[in-house]
């Protein structure tokens, strides 16, 4: 089975370095510097779940020509369209499974609009990480979930065997029915966690521990959860609820990739997240005023 892996940052380095394991063919991307890291050094984990030191690694800084049976892209949202333009370019789809690792709902629509719905799945990454000074894959935590499954919950055996084989593995990826489910899962805690991250400069901990910064969480995803109604999202059960569990049992130093970017004073994807939020709900005549603020006060 041949996979690539476009992108080698928190989410692709640390998946790449789970199924590396397996004998599957593996191929990644990466650009710059981490292109170059990756030659001279191969592939460094640092993780509550174990450490991995991976030389020898196939790396390339652009797309090999050659048919691909799983792509997985974690590249930042701003980069996707991009990344969909060079693998338009350079490799037909076909029956290749593309699973987009990004946050927000973006990606999904521009596959479905590039490559039809037959050719469109999810994906969701619970975990974070991200690339450390030394270029290692520093991974917070115990938490490390993926979720994949096709928008249309068809079933299909290339993405079965992929996930059965990077389970025993090591990695704990689950082939969802639901997958829209679980993306917007995700994103109603994503976007409040960046953008309440970002805008206050403050921990998962340190927001929680106070009173107000707390309830404007909450807020914000329930700004979020509210949305979702319009999108035909129905849950099986309270996403709100879910989080609120689920975060007491994050570490209280973590904090999101982009609050770190913003330090790095990289590029944000805060208008995927909070923009996307503000943008439809105005649309649809909701509320977003927790979005609004997080959008309006941060200085990019």
């Amino acid at each position: 089975m041949k996979i690539l892996v476009f992108g080698v940052g928190g989410v692709g380095g640390f998946i790449g370095a789970q199924i590396l394991n397996t004998d599957f063919d593996i191929s990644f991307v990466a650009r710059g510097k981490r292109y170059i890291s990756l030659k001279e050094n191969g592939l460094n984990l640092q993780s509550d779940l174990g450490n991995k030191s991976l030389q020898g690694i196939k790396v390339y800084n652009t797309i090999p020509k050659k048919k691909f049976d799983v792509v997985i892209s974690t590249v930042k949202l701003y980069d996707f369209d991009k990344f969909i333009f060079e693998l338009k370019n350079t490799i037909t789809i076909n029956d290749t499974v593309l699973l987009p690792f990004q946050n927000g709902t973006y990606s999904e629509q521009k596959i479905t609009e590039e490559f039809g719905k037959k050719n469109t799945y999810g994906a969701v990454a619970q975990i974070s990480s991200y690339i450390g000074e030394n270029q290692k894959v520093i991974h917070k935590g115990k938490l490390a979930s993926f979720f994949v499954g096709h928008i249309e919950s068809k079933k299909n055996d290339k993405l079965f065997n992929f996930c059965e084989k990077s389970k025993k593995a090591g990695l704990d990826i689950r082939l969802k029915n639901n997958i829209k489910e679980k993306i917007w899962e995700k994103f109603i805690f994503l976007s409040a966690y960046s953008g309440i991250t970002t805008l206050t400069q403050k921990t998962i901990g340190e927001i929680f521990e106070d009173p107000k910064l707390k309830e404007d969480f909450i807020r914000a995803m329930n700004e979020t959860l509210e949305l979702s109604k319009f999108f035909s999202v129905k849950f099986d059960s309270d996403p709100i609820a879910f989080w609120i569990e689920k975060i007491k049992k994050m570490p209280f130093d973590m904090t999101s990739s982009m609050y770190i970017d913003y330090i790095k004073g990289k590029r944000l994807e805060l208008d995927w997240l909070s923009g996307f939020v503000v943008r439809y709900s105005k649309k649809y005549g909701i509320s977003s005023n927790i979005h609004s603020k997080i959008l309006n006060e941060i200085k990019i």
